[in-house]
């Protein structure tokens, strides 16, 4: 069922709008020229677009601001970036805004932020933003620790953008009412939706090489999830680290792939797979 050959180039991410208020590992921000194709692959706009393992959200709100979905679903899991999405599209987001742009980013004031034992929800929200943006590689998984150098020896600051930071979570709540959070199971999620054939799914696990070392829900049932997908009713993408046993498991359940070439933050060049219902709408 696979597709070896790649006729594809590697996507510059400079030419892509940034959308997302996170600084995500493991970000499809270079995925989104692809994406726009597959969300356009027929005449009217996609009925439903979920994103059953959200993470920073770039899928979804391009798909958002682009009018590429008439409603968007977003699904995560973990505590602290789920927080922010809670707060973004159901609460405080002025607060969260405002709060990013008048911080005083000192050694001292996020150590206070951080040990804070009374977090609220929004606190959670601000302080998952603050290791975001602080943290090496934007990581919050256990053992990431902060920025020393960083670019042009900037240190913690190298990453704190607080203008750019307020202005993309306020732009985001000008279109909010047309996405719906759901803080739970991804799984659960595309087994209550299996059979709604209008439904694009966007679905980008943790990988199996680098989710251990990049996010805290890193192990999940791979095999189970190639069997949700081979279920689906509606249109699907989804998209995993180009690996033997990833091709096993497309080849298992008969699903079609293709590889497409990205860049890592480190520059290296690597294939990625893309397993979809159908092709048509490749380039």
């Amino acid at each position: 069922m696979g597709e070896k050959s790649n006729e594809q180039a590697v996507i510059n991410v400079a030419s892509v709008p940034q959308r997302s208020p996170f600084r995500y590992p493991g970000g499809k921000t270079w995925l989104i020229p692809t994406v726009r194709r597959w969300l356009k692959q027929e005449t009217e706009p996609a009925n439903i677009l979920i994103e059953p393992f959200a993470g920073g959200g770039i899928v979804s709100l391009t798909a958002t601001f682009e009018k590429l979905a008439d409603q968007i679903v977003m699904v995560e899991m973990d505590e602290e970036i789920a927080a922010v999405w809670e707060i973004i599209l159901n609460g405080e987001n002025k607060w969260l805004a405002d709060k990013i742009f008048s911080y005083s980013l000192t050694h001292e004031n996020i150590k206070s932020e951080l040990d804070n034992p009374n977090k609220q929800l929004r606190d959670v929200a601000f302080c998952t933003i603050l290791k975001n943006r602080v943290f090496h590689g934007g990581i919050l998984a256990k053992g990431s620790g902060m920025i020393k150098h960083g670019e042009n020896g900037k240190g913690i600051a190298s990453r704190w953008y607080p203008k750019t930071l307020r202005d993309r979570i306020l732009a985001i709540s000008y279109v909010k009412e047309k996405i719906s959070f759901i803080k739970g199971d991804a799984f659960k999620v595309i087994e209550q939706n299996l059979n709604n054939e209008k439904a694009y799914f966007f679905i980008d696990p943790p990988y199996t090489k680098a989710g251990k070392r990049l996010y805290t829900h890193f192990d999940i049932d791979d095999e189970e999830l190639f069997k949700l997908s081979a279920q689906i009713k509606g249109k699907f993408m989804l998209t995993y680290d180009d690996s033997v046993e990833i091709r096993q498991l497309a080849e298992k359940y008969k699903l079609s792939y293709r590889t497409i070439p990205m860049k890592t933050t480190h520059h290296w060049e690597k294939n990625e797979i893309i397993i979809s219902d159908n092709f048509s709408w490749w380039i």
